[in-house]
């Protein structure tokens, strides 16, 4: 099992990730939390560039940085943690890629597409979670946060709007694609997002 979690900045992918893995954990499941930019060495380098607020980084210059990273992750993490039988839940993918360059930077989604499917070969995902957050909510957890932002959490709210509805339309009409309220409780989305999980295994 192959399940993502995607969604704009502050709406709480890693909560998510974290509070489903525990259950999944507590049934008997083997599962590997990762994700994107990172799971590797590599990937993790490629991360540190990725999101420096100090870099200025050209739109397709991002799309070829998350793509080599994320071959290195499919390569060294995904594509072994799924061959053990494990399931594995990876905070942002493809979606992101087609998402934020896409939608939020104005690059062509066929070639965008073309590169992701490069970087991906054959490798499925099962299911995707999409956490549906308002701009406004968004900044409101960041601020919470109280840390320094990086280059993508200092975009403006348009940008943020933007990959927002591209998230949506990805989704749309999709069928391993689930959309949830970023605004409702961390119990209420851990529930919902384990049955998206179990609904992706049982049509697997």
């Amino acid at each position: 099992m192959f399940a993502v979690i995607e969604g704009i900045e502050g709406s709480g992918k890693s909560t998510l990730q974290a509070g489903v893995a525990e259950v999944l954990r507590a049934r008997g499941r083997r599962v590997t939390t990762t994700r994107e930019p990172g799971g590797s060495p590599l990937g993790d380098a490629i991360r540190a560039i990725f999101l420096s607020p100090e870099l200025e980084v050209a739109p397709v210059a991002e799309a070829m940085l998350v793509s080599a990273a994320r071959v290195q992750h499919i390569a060294a993490l995904i594509r072994p943690a799924l061959a053990r039988g494990e399931t594995v839940i990876c905070d942002r993918f493809v979606d992101s890629t087609l998402a934020y360059q896409g939608y939020g930077r104005g690059l062509d989604l066929a070639m965008l597409r073309g590169l992701c499917d490069l970087a991906v070969g054959a490798l499925v995902v099962d299911v995707t979670i999409v956490l549906d957050c308002e701009p406004n909510l968004s900044r409101y957890r960041l601020d919470e946060r109280g840390s320094a932002r990086d280059r993508l959490e200092n975009e403006n709210a348009g940008f943020h709007e933007r990959v927002r509805e591209g998230f949506l339309a990805l989704a749309r009409g999709s069928e391993r694609h689930v959309v949830l309220d970023a605004a409702d409780s961390r119990e209420a989305l851990v529930v919902a997002a384990l049955d998206a999980i179990e609904g992706a295994t049982t049509r697997g």
